[in-house]
């Protein structure tokens, strides 16, 4: 009987090993996941006829918020954007049809949580545009995650919206670059997913957060500047692409709607309550 229960015994052990299912292995906790939404400033449109190809918001101006997003996986740190250049600190908007502003650097947003700037390992943009990439420099350590057709269009003929100067250090080869082709997991756990969404650009990115309080979180980047062109598909006159345009909207509007998931539109002042203010993080 003895010989029997040994032989049992390691033949379940055995079996338990193959499939990685000791008894004394605990399964790996997932990595700590937080969120925080950061200022990188407002732009104001005295005329945001821009905003739809169709007439829409002819003659109306729009206030728009300009996030920037920090994400921590365990130890390591992704920061989605980059916001408005430092140059604009402090300057007053105008009565042009478009005009900029910036409250606060990011380095000074990020030390109020305790996190430097050589902590950023990823620097994900969304798109190529100024008020998205003007504080990269600040970042000179980490990796940039950037659209492969995006990449591929600064280093032709510089797009509209578009000042490589602010992404010179990676363009210049000083700095390490992960162009991004489709979809991407960053972390290899399903928790951080890069989106491919072009049309307002070639390249543009969005970024799904799966948080495990507050549930999956979709940031748009500029695949809509306000909520109100969501439903009805405003494309703005300056994308690249109107069907990619069209087809991006719905695929976030469809996936968020599969996942439960609140959708983030970057420059709608509205959103910004739909996570936790900063310096609270989203969990």
């Amino acid at each position: 009987m003895r010989k029997i229960r040994t032989a049992l015994t390691a033949s379940l052990f055995l079996a338990m090993s193959a499939f990685g299912a000791m008894p004394s292995q605990a399964m790996a906790a997932p990595a700590p996941l937080q969120l925080w939404r950061l200022d990188c400033g407002e732009i104001q449109m005295n005329d945001a006829a821009p905003l739809s190809d169709t007439g829409t918001y002819d003659g109306r101006s729009r206030r728009l918020s300009n996030g920037c997003y920090l994400v921590r996986h365990g130890a390591d740190y992704l920061l989605w954007d980059a916001g408005l250049p430092v140059s604009l600190l402090g300057k007053a908007l105008g009565a042009e049809p478009i005009s900029a502003t910036l409250g606060q650097d990011l380095t000074s947003q990020l030390a109020r949580i305790g996190v430097r700037p050589e902590q950023i390992g990823r620097l994900a943009i969304s798109h190529y545009h100024f008020d998205h990439v003007g504080q990269a420099a600040l970042f000179p350590e980490a990796t940039l995650l950037i659209g492969a057709a995006d990449l591929k269009a600064l280093r032709g003929a510089p797009p509209a919206f578009a000042d490589p100067s602010l992404l010179e250090h990676w363009l210049k080869g000083a700095g390490a670059i992960d162009a991004i082709d489709g979809d991407r997991d960053v972390f290899g756990d399903g928790s951080v997913t890069i989106l491919s969404a072009p049309g307002h650009t070639s390249g543009e990115l969005a970024l799904l957060v799966r948080l495990p309080e507050t549930g999956p979180v979709i940031l748009t980047g500029d695949v809509a500047h306000l909520e109100s062109q969501l439903a009805p598909r405003h494309v703005p006159i300056w994308n690249t692409n109107r069907a990619e345009s069209l087809a991006s909207i719905d695929r976030l509007v469809k996936l968020a709607a599969t996942l439960k998931a609140r959708i983030i539109v970057q420059h709608d002042p509205g959103d910004v309550r739909l996570l936790a203010r900063f310096p609270d993080a989203s969990r």
